[in-house]
């Protein structure tokens, strides 16, 4: 094994290294992937460990990473540094792994530090050996892996990127080191003057080692007599002079920081884009660069809202190569702030569809707008071509486009700046070219209506893979995946989150959530050991490795788990985001029975976590009333308006007496009652109404099931309401429209987001 993992604690090793994490739980700041319930952790407590490329900036842990690995593993640990070594260290490791693999059955980590650094070549050298299992590659690199590191290795390993550590991470990482009785300075008596310690913080700039390394020449130059080392202001700005910016002309911090500028201009941030031009400008980037990037967003991003723009950059850009620096900084300054501050349009982006169109159908140019110098007199060319000037607007409406393309338009002109004032006149203009072009053409028929298609259902007692599949390819795809879409955009859960996802049955969410947070954790509560084992059924038919499954738990309570049973079933206490899709639908619930779901949800909420879920009141539900007027009105249904508006006033009182009834458990609720629950359980809730509809088709069974006079609450109201005539004949109606196709059938529902507010959070933690 390296001396890189093997001789790091040796007493006159530097603090940096002495103090590198052994264990998960040292390592400082990076809790989005190894944080409790995250990807990586599971996979490194697990040792079931992929190929994996680490990348960040210098000192967020990187290596340390990799040292925890090797101190956890059971695979045989072996490093390379990619600066040091080339395809005949590459091969020797090789050959060593696999008399391993072959000999002993046992797995080897090989570890390389900075992979960016080897050339195609070396990094092609150790592909086949990463395909066929003989290495698993742990890789770091401070540069991105998807531009430096060879698309083949990175299509084989998960990406892991590492944050450059904030304030509170490096004091914690400076105290540690100046505790640790072993390793640091734990022996010695080292206290700061007022502010010296948050100068090495703040200074370090996210680095740790570069932290450690200043605290290190801090202490160690500090005299310690009286038995008490006290590091004055002074020498802690002299152990950690201004830190050179992170930049490198060639590499992934230069395309990282231009690309901070063009946004920032992009969005009318001056302050921004001042930064990264400063920034750019201290790290010795070619102005003439700079200038070429503006002239090109003067175009693309400001356009025709400012035409004086480009003219604005380009005698910048000139003026600059008259006076150089440092004088030339004003220009650079006055181009950034003109296109910062000026009005914004894209709509020079219609060229591309333009070119798009070409590529796509490369037409002939119309007869009229030939050159008629050549072939006027034995082809036509030319003929019939109207000149504009002859005319009192300089303007006359005819062909330009080919053929093939008559009302295709690419130009779309902004409402920004002074592209607003043309607008008008480039609609007008179309308006009478369609006009003059279409002429007397006749007007095309009536809506074609789409050919029959196959409607299916589904209910809570279908079984298996095939019929969760069945789902999302019948007619109610496009519903479902909406719901579920809008559920995710909500909750805009991050690549490491932890999701915690309950009623999930249907596998609808869960699936998606596997696709959000690769790096974090999707766990799931279903209601029985039947659905449970189906959702595994499909994951691993899915391909889906060990780790990378769902955690999936039986929890047939209306109530989220307690955060024992979460840690019992997810080995996770804490979520981000706990995620559901109608939770009580065909329920019983009450205002308390949604309060308690809402109180043992925020149980499980990290700092800053949300309860997001999408759900449906009865109340908001379709009402057969409005179905009977619909198909009435649509010519499908004849019905006397008597018997609608009798339909509606039973419907109306079914409803009111369902508000109103008292009962402790019932199957109505509505948005007050959900938001007043919510409120007394804590949270800050908002909620959202989605209009919803889709084709349904009735069956005879839905009928007879509404039509119940005995088992359907609905039927039996219905029934005392309109009385016995009037309800078979509903009945009837209904029945023989079932037959004629689907009817479209509409609701609302709830989309609501819930955190939990100030005053909960405080109970929560006293409580902890």
């Amino acid at each position: 094994m390296d001396d890189l993992f093997t001789n790091t604690t040796a007493a006159d090793a530097p603090l940096a290294d002495r103090m590198r994490p052994r264990v998960l739980d040292d390592i400082i700041g990076q809790d989005h992937i190894v944080g409790p319930g995250r990807l990586l952790r599971r996979a490194i407590q697990a040792d079931r460990l992929s190929s994996l490329i680490f990348y960040g900036p210098p000192g967020t842990g990187k290596t340390s990473l990799a040292r925890v690995i090797a101190n956890t593993t059971k695979a045989w640990f072996e490093s390379l540094n990619a600066v040091l070594s080339g395809i005949k260290d590459i091969r020797e490791a090789i050959d060593r792994a696999s008399e391993r693999r072959k000999l002993y059955e046992q797995r080897t980590i090989l570890f390389v530090d900075e992979v960016h650094r080897w050339n195609k070549a070396q990094q092609d050298a150790l592909l086949p050996w990463v395909e066929n299992g003989t290495v698993i590659l742990v890789g770091a690199t401070t540069e991105n892996p998807f531009f430096e590191v060879n698309r083949a290795l990175v299509s084989r390993s998960r990406i892991f990127q590492l944050k450059a550590l904030d304030k509170d991470a490096l004091m914690m990482t400076a105290r540690r080191a100046l505790s640790d009785t072993e390793h640091g300075y734990g022996k010695l008596r080292v206290t700061f003057e007022d502010g010296a310690l948050e100068h090495l913080v703040a200074v370090a700039g996210g680095d740790a080692r570069s932290l450690l390394n200043a605290l290190e020449l801090a202490v160690e130059t500090t005299d310690g007599g009286g038995g008490e080392t006290r590091v004055t202001m002074e020498a802690a700005e002299e152990s950690i002079q201004r830190r050179a910016v992170l930049y490198d002309k060639d590499g992934d911090y230069h395309f990282d920081t231009i690309s901070a500028f063009i946004k920032s201009v992009r969005g009318s941030d001056p302050d921004a884009a001042l930064y990264w031009l400063a920034k750019m400008l201290r790290a010795g980037e070619d102005p003439a660069f700079i200038f070429r990037r503006m002239i090109i967003l003067a175009s693309e991003d400001v356009g025709l809202a400012d035409p004086r723009a480009l003219g604005v950059v380009i005698s910048c850009a000139e003026s600059f190569d008259r006076i150089g620096f440092p004088e030339g900084n004003y220009p650079l300054a006055e181009a950034c702030l003109y296109l910062s501050t000026a009005p914004k349009s894209n709509s020079a982006m219609a060229f591309f569809d333009a070119l798009a169109a070409v590529e796509k159908e490369d037409a002939e140019v119309p007869s009229h707008l030939r050159d008629p110098s050549r072939d006027k007199e034995g082809f036509g060319h030319g003929e019939g071509y109207i000149y504009p000037h002859a005319y009192r607007e300089h303007w006359r409406a005819q062909q330009y486009l080919p053929s093939a393309l008559q009302g295709k338009l690419f130009y779309t002109p902004s409402e920004i700046g002074y592209e607003k004032t043309i607008r008008d006149e480039v609609l007008r203009k179309r308006e009478l070219q369609a006009a003059a072009l279409l002429g007397d053409a006749a007007i095309p028929g009536g809506p074609t209506l789409p050919g029959d298609g196959e409607y299916l259902s589904w209910s809570p007692k279908s079984k298996g893979v095939e019929a969760w599949m069945r789902r999302l390819e019948s007619g109610r795809s496009a519903l479902l995946l909406s719901e579920r879409d809008a559920i995710m955009e909500a909750a805009a859960p991050k690549r490491h989150d932890r999701l915690l996802i309950l009623k999930a049955d249907d596998g609808l969410l869960v699936w998606e959530g596997l696709r959000r947070v690769p790096e974090g954790l999707c766990a799931a509560c279903v209601s029985s050991e039947e659905a449970r084992e189906t959702l595994l059924r499909f994951a691993a038919s899915a391909s889906f490795n060990e780790v990378e499954l769902p955690k999936i738990a039986v929890n047939a309570a209306l109530s989220a788990p307690s955060p024992k049973e979460a840690e019992d079933f997810f080995d996770c206490a804490v979520f981000d985001r706990v995620l559901a899709r109608e939770p009580w639908r065909g329920i019983k619930i009450s205002a308390a029975s949604i309060a308690d779901f809402a109180a043992s949800a925020s149980l499980l909420l990290a700092p800053k976590g949300s309860i997001v879920f999408l759900a449906s009141p009865p109340e908001s539900g379709e009402r057969i009333s409005r179905i009977v007027e619909a198909e009435a009105a649509n010519g499908l249904l004849k019905v006397d308006a008597a018997l609608i508006s009798a339909l509606k006033k039973a419907e109306n009182a079914f409803f009111a007496s369902q508000k109103d009834s008292g009962a402790a458990e019932s199957l109505f609720w509505d948005a007050k009652m959900l938001k007043n629950s919510f409120c007394k359980a804590g949270f800050d809730i908002k909620v959202s109404v989605i209009d919803q509809k889709e084709e349904r088709l009735l069956t005879e069974r839905d009928i007879s099931a509404w039509f119940n006079k005995e088992k359907s609450s609905w039927g039996g109201a219905i029934h005392s309401f309109m009385g016995e005539k009037d309800f078979e004949t509903l009945k009837k109606l209904l029945s023989d429209r079932a037959k004629q196709g689907p009817v479209l059938w509409k609701w609302k529902s709830l989309l609501c987001m819930a955190a939990c507010c100030a005053s909960r959070r405080n109970i929560k933690k006293i409580a902890d």
